[in-house]
C-alpha cells in the first residue's frame, strides 16, 4: 500500500483501476438517488440510536440488539409519527374546506373585534381576497393529495430506512473503518473531519430537533388548554417553524392569540401571549444547552441548509441540509490548510487569544512574585530592626 506522499502518483499510474473505481461509485450513487432521502433518514436514526446499540451489546449479541432497536423504532417512533402527521393533514384539510366553502364567519369575528375596541373591515378584506385564499389552499390540498398518492413509494422508502438502520447499528463501526481505508486522505485529516461532522450531527439532529420538539410540545399543551382548534396541525407546524432560529414559535402563538381575541376570549388571549413568550424565550436556554457552540454551525448555515435541504433531500433535509453545508466548510478548511500550510482564521484567532491569555497569566504571576518578594524583604527588615532594638536594650 503506497504511503500518503505517493497516493496521487499511484492514482496516475493506475488509470484503468481509478476509472473503474469512479465508475463503480457513480453507479452506486445512481442506485441510491431514487431513495436517497430514506437512506439519509436511516443514517440519522442510526446516529441517534447507536449509543443504545452499544449499551445493549453489553448484554446481548449485536444482531439481536440491532433487531430490537429497529422494532422499537418502528413501534415507538415511526408508527406514532405517521399517525400524528395523518391527523395534522386531516385537520389542515378541514381548515381548507371550511375556508373554501365560505364557512368562516368573518362578520362574527369582525363584530367581536369591534366589541373589544378594534374597528376592522374584515368582511371587505376577506371578500376581496377570497379567490386568492381559496387558490392557495387548493394548491395545498392538491399537494397533500399527491402525498397520499405516493403512499406505496413511502412504504418502500420506510422499509429501506429500517434496513439501513439495522445495517448501520450492527456494522456501523466496520463501515466507518472501511470508508477511512478506501478514501485517499490522510488518517489525521479523516479523524478531524469525523470529529467535526460528529459535532455538526449533534448540533443539527440532536440539539436542534430536541429544542424544536420541546417547544412544540409545550406550545401544543398551551393551545389545547386554551381551546384553539386544529391543535395537532398547529403543534406540527410549531415543530417545523422552531427549527428556524429566526422564526420560532412566534408564527403560531401570535395568530392563536389573535384568534382567541377575535372570538371575545380576551383572558385566554392574554394568557396565550404570556405563555407564548415563555415558550419562545426558552429557546435561548435550551438551544445553547443542547447544541453548544461550533464554528461550522451558525444561523446562516442553518437557514440556508434547512430550505436547501428540503428541496434537495425532502423532509430529511431539515437535518441533513445544515450538516451538508457545515461539512463542506470543514472539508474546504482542511483543503486550504493543507494547501497553504496556514491554520484557518478561526484557529488563528483562538491561538492569538490563547497566547494573550497566557501572557496575561504570566504577567499576573510575575506581579504576584514581585509583591511576595517585596513583602518578604520588608518582613526581614522589620525583623532585623527588632533584633537591633533588643540588643541595645
Amino acid at each position: 500500500m503506497p504511503d500518503g506522499n505517493n497516493r496521487s502518483a499511484w492514482i496516475r499510474e493506475q488509470p484503468g483501476l481509478t476509472a473503474l473505481a469512479l465508475l463503480s461509485g457513480l453507479l452506486a450513487l445512481f442506485v441510491l438517488l431514487p431513495y436517497l432521502q430514506y437512506v439519509l433518514f436511516g443514517v440519522v436514526l442510526a446516529y441517534i440510536l447507536f449509543p443504545v446499540q452499544e449499551r445493549l451489546e453489553q448484554y446481548i449479541r449485536p444482531t439481536i440488539a440491532a433487531i430490537t432497536i429497529v422494532v422499537g423504532t418502528l413501534l415507538v417512533v415511526l408508527i406514532p409519527l405517521i399517525y400524528v402527521i395523518t391527523i395534522a393533514v386531516r385537520q389542515a384539510l378541514g381548515v381548507v374546506d371550511s375556508i373554501s366553502q365560505g364557512e368562516l364567519d368573518v362578520a362574527a369575528i369582525e363584530e367581536a373585534l369591534q366589541f373589544n375596541g378594534y374597528a376592522v373591515d374584515l368582511v371587505a378584506l376577506y371578500e376581496a381576497n377570497q379567490d386568492r385564499i381559496a387558490t392557495g389552499l387548493e394548491q395545498l390540498a392538491m399537494g397533500v393529495l399527491g402525498f397520499a398518492g405516493s403512499l406505496p413509494s413511502l412504504f418502500i422508502g420506510l422499509t429501506i430506512t429500517l434496513f439501513i438502520l439495522f445495517a448501520l447499528l450492527r456494522d456501523g463501526k466496520r463501515f466507518l473503518a472501511w470508508v477511512q481505508w478506501v478514501l485517499p486522505v490522510d488518517d489525521a485529516i479523516l479523524d478531524e473531519l469525523r470529529t467535526g461532522l460528529d459535532q455538526l450531527m449533534w448540533a443539527s439532529v440532536i440539539g436542534n430537533v430536541a429544542v424544536a420538539a420541546i417547544q412544540a410540545a409545550l406550545l401544543g399543551v398551551g393551545l389545547f388548554v386554551a381551546g384553539v382548534p386544529a391543535v395537532i396541525f398547529l403543534t406540527v407546524a410549531t415543530f417545523v417553524l422552531t427549527l428556524l432560529p429566526l422564526v420560532g414559535a412566534f408564527g403560531i402563538w401570535i395568530p392563536a392569540a389573535a384568534y382567541l381575541a377575535a372570538v371575545g376570549r380576551m383572558t385566554a388571549a392574554a394568557a396565550m401571549v404570556v405563555y407564548g413568550l415563555f415558550v419562545t424565550f426558552s429557546d435561548s436556554y435550551f438551544r445553547p444547552a443542547l447544541i453548544g457552540q461550533t464554528s461550522a454551525y451558525n444561523a446562516a448555515i442553518v437557514i440556508v441548509g434547512i430550505f436547501g435541504g428540503l428541496v434537495v433531500f425532502g423532509a430529511v433535509g431539515l437535518f441533513i441540509g445544515p450538516v451538508a453545508l457545515g461539512g463542506a466548510k470543514l472539508v474546504l478548511d482542511c483543503f486550504a490548510r493543507e494547501r497553504t500550510g496556514v491554520p484557518t482564521p478561526d484557529a488563528q484567532r483562538e491561538q492569538t487569544a490563547a497566547a494573550a491569555g497566557s501572557e496575561t497569566t504570566l504577567d499576573t504571576e510575575d506581579a504576584k512574585a514581585e509583591t511576595e518578594l517585596e513583602e518578604s524583604a520588608k518582613t526581614n527588615t522589620d525583623t532585623d530592626t527588632d533584633t537591633e532594638n533588643r540588643s541595645e536594650d
